[in-house]
């Protein structure tokens, strides 16, 4: 019978629990969700994203991989689109050779399924993934890390990316005990919040939800960006749901009675993280406003998650206007940290990208949402 690809339901729940059995027993670091349907996006009524998920069945019973798609309408150049975010494919080709080529095969089902395909992750140019999708001729496009250490003392003591080695944790250490490391940090941020000192302040407002104000400010925007993803309210309430994941915070932003726009923080103590080990970190997972207002409301969230005592900030960041508004707030901004990769079908809705680049709008409700904070 061999494998055949379909809808991940509810009867399939036992053998995904199997398989992900298999890729623990394997340390293979990878499985899939235990939940037939999203519990993040479920597919709703009115509602114009969601993510559902397929499975790779082998002979009827065994699943071999999974993947998830995540359609969601898009603009681009004014004219709207429906594209689709993948997740995934995660194959036991990480255990077997049998199936070393089963995740070529699920990324060629995405692509049937959904030929406007793109992904925003990937860590890194050498990453294997990067390096099979620029064989298929897909668009490949570096974005930045936007970084701010807020402080500086538990920042170089509990990073453990940066302490990956005896004479860097000797170093750091050194830098932190002897308070070297806290002035240089906090003169490097002043330096760099200089160029920001223009843009003038804007107040943060924690809300529950989005409502018409948020669409207002859809209408507003929208045009001002070459390629974006829709940001309406009824969507930003399904990515941002009240109850359940994420657990974010939903900031308005205004200046007096005006609205400038809204951005999406999280705040999180991590445990254990391979990156972060121990820090609370905060980061920026989603923003709205018109470019010239940028810089004020990210100088907003800036000081909303100071206030509540984070250890650093972070946040992915395409549009290079986005990026600038974090510079202008005194972040390091790292090049080249995180990859878009656009399907040859949608490279061509895309086209000319040399110019569409400049106006994409990213974050990471763009992608799977806000992993890995």
């Amino acid at each position: 019978m061999g494998i055949e690809v379909v809808p991940y339901t509810p009867d399939r729940i036992d053998a995904v629990l199997a398989f992900n059995k298999r890729m623990a027993d394997g340390n293979t670091g990878w499985g899939w969700y235990e939940h037939s349907e999203d519990e993040w996006l479920p597919k709703r009524p009115g509602v114009e994203v969601w993510r559902e998920h397929y499975v790779a069945v082998e002979d009827g019973t065994d699943v071999r991989g999974a993947f998830a798609l995540k359609p969601q309408p898009w603009f681009i150049n004014g004219d709207r689109v429906l594209v689709t975010d993948w997740q995934g494919p995660v194959s036991e080709g990480l255990l077997s050779r049998k199936y070393n080529t089963l995740g070529l095969r699920l990324l060629r089902e995405m692509l049937k399924r959904s030929p406007l395909l793109y992904s925003w992750g990937h860590g890194g140019d050498e990453a294997s993934m990067l390096q099979m999708l620029k064989s298929l001729k897909w668009q490949i496009h570096p974005t930045p890390f936007c970084l701010r250490v807020v402080k500086p003392f538990r920042f170089l003591r509990k990073n453990r990316y940066l302490r990956g080695t005896p004479n860097r944790r000797l170093g750091l250490d050194a830098l932190a005990l002897t308070g070297l490391g806290w002035i240089g940090l906090k003169l490097m941020h002043a330096a760099l919040s200089l160029k920001g000192l223009a843009t003038g302040r804007a107040e943060a407002e924690h809300v529950e939800d989005f409502g018409s104000w948020a669409d207002a400010l859809w209408e507003k925007c929208r045009g001002d960006y070459k390629v974006i993803g829709l940001r309406d309210a009824a969507t930003m309430n399904a990515l941002l749901p009240r109850e359940g994941w994420p657990h974010c915070f939903r900031l308005r932003v205004r200046r007096g009675a005006e609205d400038l726009g809204w951005v999406v923080v999280m705040d999180n103590q991590l445990s254990d993280d391979a990156r972060f080990g121990e820090l609370r970190v905060g980061s920026v997972v989603d923003c709205l406003a018109a470019p010239n207002d940028a810089a004020a409301v990210i100088g907003a969230a800036n000081r909303f998650l100071v206030d509540r005592g984070v250890d650093m900030i972070a946040s992915n960041q395409a549009h290079p206007i986005w990026a600038e508004a974090f510079a202008k707030n005194g972040y390091v901004i790292l090049p080249g940290r995180r990859y878009f990769a656009a399907s040859p079908e949608l490279q061509k809705v895309l086209a000319p990208f040399d110019e569409n680049q400049i106006g994409l709008h990213l974050t990471n409700l763009d992608g799977h949402g806000p992993h890995g904070f």
